[in-house]
């Protein structure tokens, strides 16, 4: 169970300091050697060596300060921790570099040092643009046009048509680049709160979404940005609508751009661990094997570079990503009890790193536990975790709230809980009802679930190859088998009309599919 952090925010920014930060900040702060600075280094030691916010207990520390020059000192140290790590952190990241050079260029103008401030503009127009970062060029042009429309500095011959042309070119790069990404948003967005569609007036809508917002010409684009919210925004509706071959193709189009364009991997990291985790899941959802695997060793590779491993956002991004690739690679190959021995140290990092994580993604990983411990055979731990989703009060992924209450049930009827069965089997057939998330497997598998309750173990192999049965013949309806997305339903099926353990029916699945 991880704890709940202290919304403190000054709180949470010491704890997300690392070593090397905090030494930094106190040479930062010991340059200025006020009565109020050294009373802000206590108040940060005392914060730092506290488990969780204690207001009471940081009071009594600090022994002369009242409680309102306690907020004062909070709101100050807040500021200086943040002084402090830009200028730690400038050398390290092109847009602090940039906002720097707009800072020096606007200083030199202010103190009408014109020409100095021009070389400082061109300086940095320069860098922005070979880095493609557009959007620091309006305010870089405004403070151009502001200086040449004062002050007679250069030439005026052509200078204004060419600034008002470079200004047009800026906006109309911006426009394409915001409408895009907006979509792309706009996209995951729909992807948290609903999941796969669910029907065709699930797919109806998304199509009308996507022609509605897609900009015109749209696909034509040769800029790095352009190109990778059109590919997201393509990776995302292909990912909703379960058209998880051109998921594939543009997942791998978004890893293609980065090789094409090295530079990015370093301007945009976060956006390349993004186009491996996409990639990973595609090769997941059509089950290619081979390139999975490769696709994982390359993404551990990344992972290990000192771009991630030295920037928390990046590190636990990629260490978020690469647990979920790990887990479904055990769900590949059926290894679902040696999958277990990995989610100790997954839920111990997870817990060091709580502030830093968002509620969609730890929902995700629960849910991923629970159904490794149900492909083991450990239901009661499985339920364990599905009570976590179950009892969440977010309103994320509907389709997980829907199918953790299937596994749910799966698990209950694993465990002979029969006196449960019929009352939870309802709750949970009202609940996909009125989240509209019902589908034919899911009615199939609560039809099987109701008649099978007075039957006996023998009497139960007959009941399951009607169900299975049925279900093979829904599998190439994706709107009809959205169910086999979170669960491999079709295999815990088998597995009892075979009598085998589930994970032995996915793994003969897995070396058939590698002799092939």
């Amino acid at each position: 169970m991880m704890p709940n952090r202290s919304n403190d925010i000054l709180f949470q920014l010491i704890k997300s300091l690392e070593k090397a930060e905090k030494r930094h900040f106190k040479l930062y702060i010991n340059r200025s050697s006020g009565n109020t600075d050294l009373k802000i280094v206590r108040l940060f030691d005392a914060l730092d060596k506290q488990t969780d916010y204690d207001e009471k207990a940081l009071l009594k520390k600090l022994g002369d300060v009242t409680k309102p020059q306690l907020s004062n000192l909070k709101i100050h140290l807040y500021k200086q921790i943040l002084a402090s790590l830009r200028l730690l952190k400038s050398s390290d990241s092109l847009d602090l570099q940039l906002n720097e050079q707009f800072d020096y260029a606007h200083i030199l103008y202010k103190k009408g040092l014109f020409i100095q401030s021009l070389r400082i503009i061109d300086k940095a127009k320069e860098t922005a643009r070979s880095n493609q970062k557009y959007y620091f060029l309006p305010q870089l042009l405004a403070l151009e046009k502001r200086i040449e429309g004062l002050h007679i500095t250069r030439s005026m011959e052509d200078r204004a048509d060419s600034l008002s042309t470079e200004a047009n070119e800026v906006n109309s790069q911006i426009d394409k680049v915001t409408r895009l990404s907006n979509l792309s948003l706009k996209l995951f967005s729909w992807f948290v709160q609903n999941g796969h569609a669910r029907d065709e007036y699930d797919e109806k809508d998304i199509r009308k979404f996507m022609s509605q917002n897609l900009p015109s010409g749209a696909g034509k684009e040769t800029g790095f940005y352009e190109r990778l919210y059109f590919y997201q925004s393509y990776t995302w509706y292909a990912f909703i609508r379960q058209d998880f071959l051109q998921y594939y193709r543009y997942s791998q189009k978004q890893v293609d751009l980065f090789e094409e364009f090295p530079l990015m991997k370093r301007v945009e990291t976060s956006h390349h661990i993004k186009a491996m985790h996409y990639l990973l899941n595609a090769h997941f959802d059509l089950r290619n094997h081979r390139e999975f695997e490769r696709a994982l060793h390359q993404f551990e590779q990344l992972a290990q570079t000192d771009r991630v491993r030295e920037h928390d956002n990046f590190r636990i991004q990629a260490f978020i990503y690469i647990s979920q690739a790990r887990i479904n690679q055990h769900f590949m190959r059926g290894s679902f009890k040696e999958g277990l021995t990995i989610i100790p140290g997954i839920e111990k990092e997870l817990e060091q790193n709580d502030l830093f994580l968002d509620r969609h993604r730890v929902l995700v990983l629960n849910y991923k536990f629970a159904t490794m411990y149900f492909g083991s055979g450990d239901y009661d731990t499985c339920i364990d975790y599905l009570q976590k989703i179950i009892n969440d009060n977010t309103n994320l992924r509907i389709d997980l709230q829907c199918y953790a209450r299937v596994l749910h049930l799966m698990a209950h009827f694993e465990l002979g809980n029969d006196m449960l069965m019929e009352s939870l089997s309802k709750s949970v057939y009202r609940f996909m009802l009125k989240m509209k998330n019902l589908t034919a497997v899911e009615q199939a598998m609560f039809k099987f679930l109701r008649q099978s309750m007075p039957l006996s173990p023998r009497q139960l192999i007959p009941e399951f190859e009607k169900l299975l049965h049925t279900i093979k013949h829904l599998e190439k309806d994706r709107f009809q088998t959205r169910s086999f997305a979170y669960l491999d339903i079709i295999s815990w099926v088998e597995s009892k009309v075979y009598k085998k353990g589930m994970g032995e029916v996915i793994a003969e699945k897995y070396r058939a599919s590698k002799r092939r």
